[in-house]
């Protein structure tokens, strides 16, 4: 990721040396039209102040012959010749590259003439004079010297303000950024943010302060809202199961007054089960749960598979663990306990009698796979009450339990189906593959 600065300015960067890059034949033709223009000027002047030094002799036709003739040979440059009076013109401007004849190596260059008609000795003259221009590949390579140190000095320059605007107009903004990045809704701290005399820092920090007011608001609803209702509504849950407890064993019950209220029992069961996860994933979402915890997960792993041996047992699920020693993560080790529990529930019930149950763990991740005989339908995996199979006996939240937990604790889970056998992985916070996830959705 790149700063803002530098994001603006790589175009701007690219828009000068476009600029600049066009300029060059563009100051080329400017200079060149200049020095064009100069030298018909110039050429012009050169035909005049000749007539005129002609005319201030006041020679013969004879000698005014003679003169010319010496004058075209002494100018090799110029060239005075009569024309006759009816084939008189305006003055022609235009531009000849010939090669160098006193040059010892061929070499061609541009010259700039005029055609003009003069009066000496109020006969009309053809005064013909060419004067060379200078080389334009000098020219070119002066201007492109000069427009590629401007820009050097440009990128330079561009460079210092974007470190001095980082470390000064930046300033407030980034001093905001690492307030909020420290704000916990948990603790409900107010942010104080600094005064500045930029108004679009301003009206951040007057935005920010209203919306973090209202999240902070919502955020104490809604754990009031869990708090009562974990409350209010395990109470009366408690208080029926209670009763149909005692019904059950009332010994006057028939067999149909049996199975009905043992229906109504294992329903309520659910019930306060649907219940207990709802209420789970809400304290989930208000972050109403320590993150920070150190779990040593090769213990709560090995009491896992103590816990659920019985269940192994009775599907004769044949369990095989490679568990490494001393695993220590950061996270909330009632969650994830929470987390594994699920795992090996949602592995025993996918599990057909006489499968077999692999669990791993290592210091990047840990794998619960079990065997199975199709894959599981992936854009319904995590959501919730989604039934991935006929049993009705779950809740239809543990998979979603799973997935927010791992969400909370920073956590990457992943499942697969191969060699006919269903794999949830976890990868930690730090883990190899985690990183590698990151970079890949960065690029």
């Amino acid at each position: 990721m790149k700063p803002l600065l530098s994001k603006t300015t790589r175009p701007f960067l690219i828009y000068v040396l476009i600029i600049l890059v066009i300029s060059i034949p563009v100051y080329f033709l400017v200079v060149d039209a200049i020095w064009k223009s100069e030298l018909d000027e110039h050429n012009k002047t050169i035909a005049e102040k000749t007539a005129f030094e002609f005319n201030h002799l006041k020679l013969t036709d004879t000698e005014l012959k003679k003169r010319i003739k010496l004058w075209n040979f002494i100018q090799p440059e110029t060239n005075i010749e009569r024309v006759p009076s009816d084939n008189l013109k305006k003055d022609l401007f235009f531009t000849v590259e010939k090669q160098k004849t006193f040059s010892s190596e061929p070499e061609i260059e541009r010259y700039r003439c005029l055609k003009k008609i003069v009066f000496i000795n109020n006969i009309p003259f053809l005064f013909t004079i060419q004067t060379n221009i200078e080389e334009s590949e000098e020219t070119i390579g002066m201007i492109a010297l000069v427009t590629i140190f401007f820009f050097i000095i440009i990128v330079l320059g561009l460079l210092f303000l974007n470190r001095r605007l980082s470390e000064t107009v930046w300033q407030p903004f980034r001093r905001t950024l690492e307030k909020l990045k420290t704000f916990n809704l948990n603790h409900q701290n107010t942010i104080e943010f600094e005064k500045t005399n930029t108004s679009e820092f301003e009206e951040l920090h007057l935005s920010l302060n209203k919306l973090i007011e209202h999240s902070v608001s919502v955020y104490q609803t809604q754990k009031e809202f869990t708090e009562n209702a974990s409350h209010e509504l395990q109470t009366p849950l408690a208080i029926i199961k209670h009763k149909l407890d005692i019904l059950i064993q009332d010994e006057h019950l028939t067999e149909k007054q049996y199975q009905i209220t043992e229906d109504i029992n294992k329903a309520l069961t659910r019930s306060s089960r649907i219940n207990k996860n709802l209420l789970l994933l809400a304290k989930i979402d208000n972050h109403q749960f320590d993150s920070t915890e150190k779990i040593k997960l090769d213990a709560l792993m090995e009491q896992s598979l103590e816990i659920f041996e019985e269940h192994f047992q009775q599907k004769n699920i044949s369990v095989n663990s490679q568990i490494s020693p001393r695993i220590e993560v950061s996270g909330n080790s009632s969650l994830t306990e929470v987390l594994i529990n699920n795992l090996f529930m949602n592995a025993i019930r996918h599990t057909p009698k006489d499968g077999n149950i692999y669990v791993k763990l290592t210091d990047q991740y840990f794998e619960i796979s079990n065997s199975g005989t199709e894959k599981l339908n992936q854009d319904l995996l995590f959501k919730r009450f989604s039934r991935l199979s006929t049993d009705n006996s779950g809740s239809g939240l543990g998979l979603a339990i799973i997935k927010e937990i791992c969400k909370f604790q920073e956590w990457k889970i992943r499942y697969r189906f191969e060699n006919k056998h269903h794999i949830f992985s976890i990868y930690f916070k730090n883990s190899k593959f985690l990183q590698n996830w990151k970079v890949t959705l960065l690029n």
